[in-house]
């Protein structure tokens, strides 16, 4: 194991803090911009430990899976975004803060055979955010899809208009009805969003297929309570389940998805739907990073923090977002935390910031207190459900809404201009309704052509 991340002062300076931050989303690319721009570069040097070299803005998700925005606006690459921080891409496998240690595998690891590299830091942040929570059922890891990365809403849109292709060209009426069979378990906004914004590809795309109809499609949506979209309350998630249900989709409110074995979605209402499609959306858990520390966690398996977003009762560590569990002083209840989203996440990164540097500089920490002050939803295009403020919108009103909302809060000019030209594009333009499945397997026509045939591709979990 390596040692990383040595000061590199010059004799007779005093030496630079050396600040972690373990995850590159919200909470972890926010809080190293803010940074950046706050600290002088004789203070501090940041380092962000990240799987991936960019943060993905979620809530424009099930609009690249509708093909309304490209994948590459849906990202913001830390490098360009954070040119004074050191980039590592890498996972977090282990966290000793008595020791100030992070142990991590790089890209470069398994290539150099010399394990995991130890990065030293005097400051923590830990942003690793969440992972998807699934359950055992029969299944699931084999043939389910989820929808938390642009990997995933691309994948499910090539395999969405795959599927038409293949009930387009089958003579086999049990595999045509398995193709346009199409079962979202989840209720909550990646769901309902993802459903929304694919039915609506799928009902554009069905006008381009000689014999395939919008009424030959079968959307389900499982939820295992008695109602969608809570964010929302309760008179929108009503109004959202007459939309859905007006449009033709199945949705089953206090059920749950018992097996999809065999490609076969089996229900605890006892409903069996033949389908090649099951897309998991049933919430999510903390990440397992959290479990390999020796921070203290809730019961929850939340890192346990205070409304100055340090960890309780640790010092120099510090957390927001997904992986935080932060009270909620607004709230007229005592022991609520805030809720795990973007809205909460981004906030609490920018004071985040502000504290720490504070810290460093002997100043004053300042308590998070921010009132939740709504949700927006997209169900396709020009449909959408809205309750801001007390104010509540349906419709295209709301749609509205949600488009302009989410375009104030994607990061940096550079996105928002190409998000905004693209919706304008699209706005005098068809929309594409293209698959590039092939691009999962870029080698296979060389391969091909170079003799001896493709080799197996990976098995896959969405088909």
């Amino acid at each position: 194991m390596k040692a990383a991340n040595s000061r590199g002062t010059a004799p007779g300076t005093p030496p630079r803090t050396r600040i972690l931050i373990v995850g590159g989303g919200y909470v972890g690319m926010y809080t190293a911009l803010r940074l950046q721009r706050k600290l002088r570069a004789d203070e501090a040097e940041v380092t962000v430990v990240t799987p991936e070299p960019y943060m993905t803005y979620q809530p424009f998700l099930p609009e690249a899976a509708a093909g309304s925005i490209s994948p590459r606006h849906v990202v913001v690459p830390l490098r360009r975004v954070l040119p004074k921080c050191r980039i590592v891409i890498g996972e977090a496998r282990h966290i000793d803060h008595a020791a100030r240690t992070a142990t991590v595998t790089t890209l470069a690891t398994d290539e150099e055979g010399e394990g995991p590299v130890e990065i030293e830091y005097d400051e923590l942040v830990l942003a690793p955010g969440s992972v998807s929570r699934t359950l055992p059922i029969p299944g699931l890891a084999e043939y389910a899809i989820g929808f938390k990365t642009v990997e995933e809403a691309i994948g499910l849109r090539n395999h969405v208009i795959e599927q038409m292709d293949i009930a387009s060209s089958t003579r086999d009426p049990a595999l045509r009805d398995a193709a346009l069979t199409f079962v979202f378990v989840g209720g909550g906004y990646a769901g309902v969003e993802a459903l929304g914004e694919l039915e609506d590809m799928a009902r554009y795309a069905a006008r381009y297929y000689h014999n395939v109809k919008p009424e030959d499609m079968k959307w389900v949506l499982v939820e295992a309570s008695d109602r969608i979209l809570p964010e929302v309350g309760p008179e929108m998630g009503t109004y959202t389940i007459r939309e859905l249900r007006r449009r033709g989709i199945d949705l089953r409110l206090e059920t749950r998805l018992e097996s999809c074995e065999n490609r076969i979605a089996v229900l605890s209402d006892g409903a069996r739907f033949p389908t090649r499609t099951v897309v998991w959306t049933a919430g999510v858990k903390p990440h397992p990073i959290l479990a390999a520390s020796d921070l203290p966690k809730t019961d929850r398996g939340r890192l346990a923090c205070t409304s100055f977003l340090t960890v309780e009762g640790v010092e120099h560590a510090w957390a927001a977002g997904d992986a935080a569990s932060v009270p909620d002083i607004t709230a007229p209840e005592k022991g609520v935390a805030c809720a795990p989203n973007a809205q909460h996440a981004v906030r609490q990164a920018k004071l985040l910031a502000d504290n720490l540097v504070s810290s460093l500089r002997g100043g004053l920490l300042t308590e998070y207190a921010h009132k939740y002050a709504g949700s927006v939803a997209s169900l396709g295009l020009h449909k959408g459900v809205a309750h801001i403020y007390g104010r509540k919108l349906k419709g295209y009103p709301a749609w509205l809404m949600h488009r302009a909302y989410h375009l104030s809060r994607v990061p940096t000019l550079n996105r928002k201009t190409r998000v905004l030209a693209e919706w304008t594009l699209s706005g005098l333009f068809k929309r594409e309704i293209v698959s590039l499945g092939s691009l999962e397997h870029p080698r296979a026509e060389f391969e091909l052509a170079a003799g001896g045939g493709p080799k197996d591709p990976p098995k896959k979990t969405d088909r």
